[in-house]
């Protein structure tokens, strides 16, 4: 047997005393406070359920890590800060990360996925008929139809999982579309040059929830495609699913002036969608709105005060646009202040004031979806998608989603003991409740992780554990998802409250 020798280093002086480091601590990991959130996840069964849908075209009698014990790597890697498959090189020995999949951390344990298995995952590679050439092998239909119900099935099982979530039946629900660019650095297939962005990229289309930011479908799409590429055909699926689960609910759909094109119209009104999408400026919309601008100039040019900004809102009934079937309704907002004018537009089924329509509901969308597409871009690095295969990274793509709605379902969680907790974003969550330290011992019966006393939110993560178990029955009691909980056999040492 071996011994790992370290070398003592000292560092510098303190009075009479020496600061002095070592390698001899122990089991130490640094990212302990995931726990509570992986308590709240088993307790729904939120990775385990979707998992279980996966179709594998490996041979399950010879398989060492399931599709739950690879998903459950993927995400928990992705929330501590660790996005890349190549990370799992080194995670893979670590013993939180071992706990949090269900893997002792014990020495004669096996260790998690390596990152070329997490990779062939992403592909649903499988070695069955390897021995073939690849013309004689049936089983790569397999792989191919596997790549494809994957990316079907995490999206459906978004719209489940918000459904089963809700703490109360809700009245409505804002879908809010947007499309954001991927910047792709290498030669991934189906990455193409975008002249608007100059770059190389990817553009995929996700939707969310526009009360709480909750993800409801991502869908990669290659890089030079139009913004509403798909749109009606993921709307369709989400509508679907919203009313056979909520019969009398109200959908609103919400957009930039990407989304405004007439197939989105048209399948809103046939669905009975109420929607308000930017619409883009042109010569016939100037024109109408020219009276409204001079208007506005004049009397800022007499009565405006330095940094002022006037604004007026008008509705026109009659816009037809040449593609349009019939005439729609169009809300101008023309602006006028110091450094100029601005004009915007945008197209509604809406009724109500101008003002109300535009600034109480539109805008709204920096919010959602702004917001979470900056979290899961800066916090999660849902961006970094640096497979060679189009579907794989569409796979990887939707690792970060889920992560991201663990998230969500975690603020909504605390809530009510700590609103603090509710409105931070991905990096501060993971700076204050899920980057600590912590001890790890095992004996027979228990895995203990032994959290610092001098830990400065100690208290609130504690409080927040509470309330994230507090929300996991009150979910439990009121769907069917009791059959899937399960408990964490991982004890927490830590401060008193």
């Amino acid at each position: 047997m071996t011994t790992d020798c370290y070398e003592q280093l000292t560092l510098w002086p303190i009075a009479q005393q020496e600061v002095t480091v070592r390698f001899d601590g122990g089991r130490v990991v640094t990212d302990a406070g995931l726990l509570s959130i992986r308590a709240l996840d088993k307790k729904l069964g939120v990775l385990a359920q979707v998992a279980a849908r996966f179709p594998d075209p490996r041979s399950q009698k010879f398989i060492t890590y399931s599709s739950e014990n690879l998903l459950v790597q993927r995400v928990y890697q992705i929330l501590a800060g660790y996005p890349d498959g190549n990370d799992a090189q080194i995670l893979r020995h670590d013993p939180l990360f071992q706990t949090l999949a269900d893997v002792s951390p014990d020495a004669d344990e096996p260790e998690l996925a390596s990152g070329s298995t997490l990779n062939r995952f992403h592909q649903a590679y499988t070695r069955r008929q390897a021995e073939l050439p690849p013309e004689e092998r049936p089983v790569l239909l397999e792989q191919q139809a596997a790549r494809n119900d994957r990316l079907r099935l995490l999206n459906e099982y978004l719209v489940e999982l918000f459904i089963r979530t809700r703490r109360q039946r809700p009245t409505s629900v804002i879908l809010d579309l947007d499309a954001t660019d991927d910047p792709t650095h290498g030669q991934q297939v189906l990455s193409l040059f975008h002249g608007y962005y100059d770059q190389y990229q990817y553009f995929p289309l996700l939707v969310f929830d526009g009360a709480t930011g909750f993800p409801l479908a991502a869908w990669l799409r290659p890089g030079t495609v139009h913004a509403s590429c798909g749109a009606v055909e993921i709307l369709q699926g989400i509508v679907r699913q919203l009313r056979q689960a909520w019969p009398e609910i109200t959908i609103l759909v919400r957009g930039d002036n990407g989304l405004a094109v007439p197939a989105v119209y048209e399948f809103c009104e046939r669905e009975g969608l109420l929607y308000a999408l930017g619409f883009a400026t042109n010569d016939v919309l100037k024109e109408r709105t020219a009276l409204w601008l001079q208007d506005l100039q004049e009397f800022f040019h007499w009565y405006g005060k330095p940094g002022e900004t006037l604004q007026r809102f008008e509705i026109l009934e009659d816009y037809q646009a040449d593609r349009w079937s019939r005439p729609r309704k169009i809300i101008a907002k023309v602006e006028v202040n110091h450094w100029g004018n601005n004009r915007r537009f945008v197209v509604t089924n809406l009724s109500g004031h101008p003002q109300g329509i535009y600034e109480g509901f539109y805008v709204q969308r920096g919010d959602v979806p702004e917001s979470p597409i900056g979290e899961l871009k800066k916090g999660l690095q849902a961006d970094r998608l640096s497979a060679h295969g189009f579907r794989a990274n569409a796979m990887i793509l939707l690792e970060h989603v889920l992560a991201y709605a663990l998230v969500v379902l975690y603020r909504q969680a605390a809530a009510t003991v700590a609103p603090e907790v509710a409105k931070a974003e991905v990096s501060t969550l993971r700076q204050k409740l899920w980057k600590v330290g912590a001890l790890v011992k095992t004996s027979v019966r228990r895995i203990w992780f032994a959290l610092s006393e001098t830990w400065p939110f100690a208290r609130l993560w504690q409080r927040v554990h509470q309330a994230v178990m507090a929300y996991a029955e009150e979910v439990l009691s009121r769907s069917s998802w009791r059959q899937a909980a399960v408990v964490m056999p991982v004890a927490l040492l830590s401060p008193p409250m």
